[in-house]
C-alpha cells in the first residue's frame, strides 16, 4: 500500500486521530483562519455574477465535473457563462485564456478539460482577481472552480461539494482531510453531495441537494478505428484513482492491469511507451486524457470514460435564482 494510501485509510476511518496531529490540526485551523480573515478584508467584486464550486476536503470531490454540468445549465438557459480556474498542474503565472487544445504543461490539465466542450471561455489564472477582472469581459456570469477558500473575491452563490465519504474523520489537515472544520459549511449557500454520501458530522440544519456523476459510454480520441474493449489496462492520475477503477469494474469492464500516477502527473513519452508496451487496451480519464494525447500515436486508440450528470430537480434553477433574481 502507497503512503498515499495509508494517509487517505487513516482520513476516512472513523476513528479519531492520535494526539499529536490533533495538536498539528489545531495549528493548522489557527493559521487557516488568520489567512481567510486576511483574504476577506481584501475582497473584490468584479462586474458580473460569479458562482464558487468548491469544498471542504482535500481530494476529488467531483469539482470539474460538477463545474462542466453547472456551465452547460447557465448555457442552455440563455446566459453566457466563464469558467475561471487556477490552473493546478500548469507553469503559467499570468492570466491566460484557455482553448481545447492549449497545452496542459503550461495551463494545467483541469482547465484544459473543462475548456474541451469549447462552449463557453475558460480562464486560468494564479491571481483568481485579477483572472476575474479578465473573465468577466467574456460573458455574464462567472463560475469559479475550487474557490470556497479564495475569500478574495465576492460571490453572488457559495456551493460546497461533499464527497461520498463525507467530512472522514472530522479532523483538519494533517489530522484529516478538512482544509476548514464541519461548521464552515454554514458559510455555503448550498451544499451540494452524492445520492450516497455519509453525511456525519455535518452541521443537521443543512439541507444537501443532491448531484451524481455516473459512468457512461467509452470514447476514443484518437483517430483509430478499434472497437470499444472489453479487458483494459486503467490509467488515472487523478485524487482518488481507486473510484476510477470501481466505475470501470462496474461498467463490465476487466481490469487487467491498473497504473495511477499522481495527481496532475505530467506524461512524458516515455510513459507512453510504458504503458503501450504492456499491450492492452488504455482506458483513461478526461483530465489525463488531455495530457496523454498530445504524445499519444494516433494510429493507437486511446479510450476515455465519459460521465453522465444526474441532479436533483431544481439544482440548477435554484442557483440560477440565487444569482439572477
Amino acid at each position: 500500500m502507497s503512503l498515499r494510501e495509508r494517509v487517505e485509510n487513516y482520513w476516512w476511518r472513523s476513528a479519531p486521530p492520535a494526539r499529536p496531529l490533533r495538536m498539528l490540526g489545531q495549528i493548522y485551523g489557527a493559521i487557516s483562519r488568520r489567512h481567510l480573515t486576511w483574504r476577506e478584508r481584501r475582497c473584490e467584486r468584479v462586474s458580473v455574477p460569479l458562482i464558487s464550486v468548491g469544498n471542504l476536503a482535500v481530494g476529488g470531490s467531483g469539482k470539474t465535473p460538477f463545474v462542466l454540468w453547472l456551465a452547460e445549465g447557465l448555457r442552455r438557459i440563455g446566459h453566457r457563462p466563464v469558467v475561471l480556474c487556477r490552473g493546478d498542474g500548469g507553469t503559467a503565472r499570468a492570466v491566460v485564456r484557455v482553448y481545447a487544445d492549449s497545452d496542459p504543461a503550461i495551463v494545467g490539465d483541469e482547465a484544459c478539460l473543462l475548456a474541451a466542450p469549447g462552449k463557453w471561455p475558460v480562464v486560468s489564472a494564479q491571481d483568481r482577481v485579477a483572472g476575474a477582472r479578465f473573465a468577466a469581459r467574456l460573458g455574464d456570469v462567472i463560475v469559479l472552480d475550487d474557490g470556497f477558500q479564495y475569500r478574495q473575491l465576492a460571490r453572488d452563490c457559495d456551493i460546497v461539494l461533499l464527497p461520498e465519504r463525507g467530512l472522514g474523520n472530522g479532523a483538519l489537515l494533517p489530522a484529516g482531510p478538512l482544509r476548514e472544520p464541519p461548521e464552515a459549511l454554514r458559510r455555503a449557500d448550498l451544499v451540494v453531495c452524492p445520492h450516497n454520501a455519509q453525511l456525519d458530522g455535518c452541521p443537521a440544519e443543512l439541507r444537501f441537494w443532491r448531484w451524481q456523476a455516473e459512468a457512461a459510454a467509452l470514447r476514443d480520441v484518437t483517430t483509430s478505428s478499434c472497437q470499444e474493449p472489453r479487458r483494459v489496462l486503467a490509467v488515472a492520475g487523478i485524487a482518488r484513482p481507486e473510484r476510477f477503477f470501481h466505475a470501470l469494474a462496474q461498467r463490465g469492464l476487466v481490469l487487467a492491469r491498473c497504473c495511477s500516477f499522481p495527481d496532475h502527473y505530467r506524461y512524458r513519452p516515455r510513459d507512453v511507451r510504458r504503458l503501450l508496451a504492456m499491450g492492452l487496451p488504455v482506458v483513461t480519464t478526461g483530465k489525463d486524457a488531455v495530457k496523454l494525447r498530445r504524445c499519444w500515436p494516433p494510429e493507437q486508440a486511446l479510450w476515455v470514460l465519459e460521465q453522465d450528470y444526474r441532479a436533483e430537480p431544481g439544482l440548477l434553477e435554484h442557483i440560477a435564482a440565487r444569482v439572477f433574481s
